[in-house]
Parts: structure tokens; sequence; C-alpha cells
């Protein structure tokens, strides 16, 4: 799978896990160049407090457009260590 955004592969990897219709990229397949801290934060009921970054690329923010949890709550616990993403950032195989 690859996450592209701004004609740009963000992410890539064949080892994605699928929840809500969402691909949770492992962190070490995420191009750390194109992620900027961002201190948005959510909480969901049964996966725990989500933490975001902005992707940065060709000069473009796209602000809070991936986002991680870094301590999952045990339901969750498969996407320890992964990123997801939203706000038009394509998933493609």
């Amino acid at each position: 799978m690859k996450a592209i955004w701004n004609g740009e592969v963000v992410a890539e990897s064949d080892d994605t896990v699928l929840i809500e219709g969402n691909h949770y990229f492992p962190a070490d397949a995420v191009r750390r160049d194109c992620l900027l801290p961002s201190n948005t934060r959510t909480m969901c009921s049964w996966k725990g407090e989500a933490h975001y970054y902005t992707l940065f690329v060709d000069g473009d923010a796209n602000p809070d457009a991936a986002w991680y949890y870094p301590d999952p709550k045990e339901a969750a616990e498969e996407i320890r260590g992964r990123v997801a993403f939203w706000k038009g950032v394509k998933i493609e195989p």
C-alpha cells in the first residue's frame, strides 16, 4: 500500500493494518522528512489518545493529516507503532 499526498509517496508498505477503513502503516515505512509535529490530540473510546502530524510536501502543509496512537488501549494494540492518514491523502495498492 502507498499513501500519496501532493504527488509524493509519503508512506509505502506491504504490512498495513486495516481498522475502520484506515490503513495503519508501520512507522518506519513513513517518510519522516514529510512529518511535522502537531499539538492536536483526540480521544477514541476503544483505541485511546491519538496524536497527530502535519504533512509537509514541496512547501505545502496538510495540518493533522496523519495520526498515531503512542499508547493504544489493549483492544487496539495491533496499531502500536503505526501511522494512518486522512484529509486528502490517497491510499492505493
